[in-house]
């Protein structure tokens, strides 16, 4: 057995901060059904990313009630659904995630990141400085710069790197010359 056989990847999602960057600053309106991530296509990424089993956390804000739709999808995927709540000056779901970031410091195991929220730096930091893989996904253009800070820290896109969409999303990028390719604009 190898060492990465007996690791994980720990798939933290902050669902919130997703779920307002798709629908707040990408499509300008509530997500529609078929423009939702695919969370299953996410721990499938992860653990072709890393060569390891992925386990996926994700967090819900639910001082307002529990999605239960929602929450039985995710279990079905099996996923572990945290929801959360407090004071409505409370983060809770970045509160949580925190706390979560820092007990996976006693533990030998590796954390990708679902966020664009420069809040987890700092506990991001200890993890690589305790010599664990350690990444982010988010969409790239909203990412916090902070995460350009972290030494070792590996970047993923949702969309363009974990294909976690099934159409593409009305975004602007900045191409990479070497993955320019003028027929996707010849349309």
């Amino acid at each position: 057995m190898n060492e990465n056989d007996a690791r994980t990847t720990w798939v933290l999602v902050d669902g919130e901060n997703i779920d307002a960057t798709l629908g707040g600053s990408i499509l300008g309106r509530r997500p529609q059904p078929d423009e939702r991530p695919r969370w299953d296509r996410l721990l499938d990424f992860a653990e072709r990313q890393w060569a390891q089993s992925a386990r996926g956390v994700f967090f819900l804000n639910a001082s307002m009630g529990i999605p239960m739709p929602f929450v039985q999808a995710l279990k079905a995927m099996d996923y572990i659904v945290v929801p959360l709540s407090g004071s409505p000056d409370e983060k809770v779901v970045d509160i949580a995630i925190q706390r979560t970031l820092q007990a996976l410091l006693a533990r030998p195991e590796d954390v990708m990141l679902v966020s664009h929220d420069g809040d987890f730096l700092h506990d991001l930091g200890a993890l690589l400085a305790a010599d664990r893989r350690v990444g982010v996904a988010a969409f790239s253009e909203f990412r916090n710069a902070g995460f350009g800070t972290l030494a070792g820290l590996e970047k993923f896109d949702l969309e363009y790197d974990a294909h976690v969409f099934d159409a593409p999303l009305p975004r602007i990028r900045v191409i990479p010359i070497d993955e320019f390719d003028p027929t996707d604009f010849l349309r």
